[in-house]
């Protein structure tokens, strides 16, 4: 086994302030959507990532529980660079199978509703396209301590 493996490294990432989710407090995200990924969608706006799409960021924190709303949005922290431990969750095309290796780029698989926080990490599929000239990536670092990059282990991605 390999003594040095790289590890997640997001908490101590830039991060940066945004309005999250739709308008209104129904909509707003809490700490429950920490940890997910998301999509810039409209002015200064982000809401959670659905399966398929690129990885723009991951939810850091909400500020909505402690100060409510401004202007009708959430506010919150997002972070979209640096090493993240996530679910690796088979092929883009067919979720739940197939397996990832290093090198290859991924997208959001299988997500958690809003409102319920992840119990493990964010789920990952290996993208049907790699590479190219996409502008978000999130690359495997790491296939962690399993080794496989089969579906349900956990591992490292680097978000660029």
């Amino acid at each position: 086994m390999a003594k040095f493996k790289i590890s997640q490294t997001v908490h101590s990432e830039k991060v940066e302030t945004v309005r999250l989710g739709l308008a209104g407090a129904a909509n707003a995200y809490t700490y429950t959507e920490n940890g997910k990924a998301v999509k810039l969608t409209a002015e200064s706006r982000y809401e959670l990532a659905v399966l398929g799409d690129l990885i723009e960021a991951f939810q850091q924190s909400s500020n909505y529980p402690e100060q409510g709303t401004v202007e009708g949005f959430a506010i919150g922290g997002i972070v979209s660079t640096g090493y993240k431990e996530v679910t690796f969750d088979g092929l883009q095309g067919t979720p739940g199978v197939g397996a990832v290796v290093i090198g290859d780029y991924v997208v959001v698989g299988t997500v958690v509703a809003r409102g319920t926080a992840l119990t493990a990490p964010l789920r990952v599929c290996k993208a049907t396209t790699q590479g190219g000239a996409t502008p978000y990536k999130a690359r495997v670092m790491s296939l962690g301590d399993v080794g496989t990059g089969a579906v349900g282990t956990v591992g490292i991605v680097k978000l660029f």
